[in-house]
Order: structure tokens, then sequence, then C-alpha cells
């Protein structure tokens, strides 16, 4: 639970930073965050949906963007969402790769959290 709590304030507190990494732990946590909180704010009323659609948009196309950036790719990569289902599932299959353990150009592994000791695939140690 603390994992999920820390995964989502950071995205939460980095709202509009589209540079750096972001491990899958951290990526999917906040994931999972947004499609709970506009199903919620869908059953109660349009008008929450929407401005919760409209509050969460940035920060999760910036955490998008820092995932991507974690398996070395550009965050300009989630334009594929735009080709319909063929798109969106390459996307997903992206940001389901590990992440680079060593420095990429966009920065260092992300670290300081157990999350990041996660993102090592077996026998990358």
């Amino acid at each position: 639970m603390d994992e999920y709590i820390s995964a989502v304030k950071t995205c939460l507190n980095k709202y509009a930073d589209f540079t750096g990494r972001a491990a899958r732990p951290e990526f999917w946590w906040f994931v999972l965050f947004w499609v709970v909180v506009l199903a919620i704010t869908g059953m109660v009323s349009r008008y929450l949906y929407g401005i919760a659609a409209l509050a969460l948009f940035i920060p999760m196309l910036a955490a998008g963007a820092r995932r991507l950036h974690d398996t070395g790719k550009s965050g300009w990569f989630q334009l594929l969402s735009f080709i319909p289902f063929f798109g969106t599932l390459f996307l997903i299959y992206l940001m389901a790769q590990p992440g680079n353990t060593a420095a990429n150009q966009y920065g260092e592994p992300p670290s300081g959290t157990p999350a990041a000791a996660m993102d090592i695939a077996p026998g990358q140690q």
C-alpha cells in the first residue's frame, strides 16, 4: 500500500514534469489510480468526471513520457495511441518493458524507492 501511495504522490508532485525517468511500478500504480478516480467520478456525475479527466490528463501524459524515457524511448511515442487498436497495444507493450538499469540520454535510473529494484529483469543484476 505504501508503494501505491508513494507512486501516486510522485506522479502528482511531478504534475507537468516530462523530464527524467519513471520505474514500471510507479507508472502502473498511477494508471490504476487514474482508472479508479475516473470510474468513481464517472459513476457520480459527468461534470465530476470531466473535471477529474482534465485534472489528471497532464500528469498522465508526463508519467507516460517518463516511463518511456526509462526504456530509452522518446515521450513522443505516446502519439502511437492515435493509431486505432494496434498503436495502443504497441504503446502498452512499450510501457510494460523493463527499464534500462544504466543511465541513458534521459538521466539516471529511478532510485530511492524499492519500486526501482523491481524493474530489473531476472538475470540482469
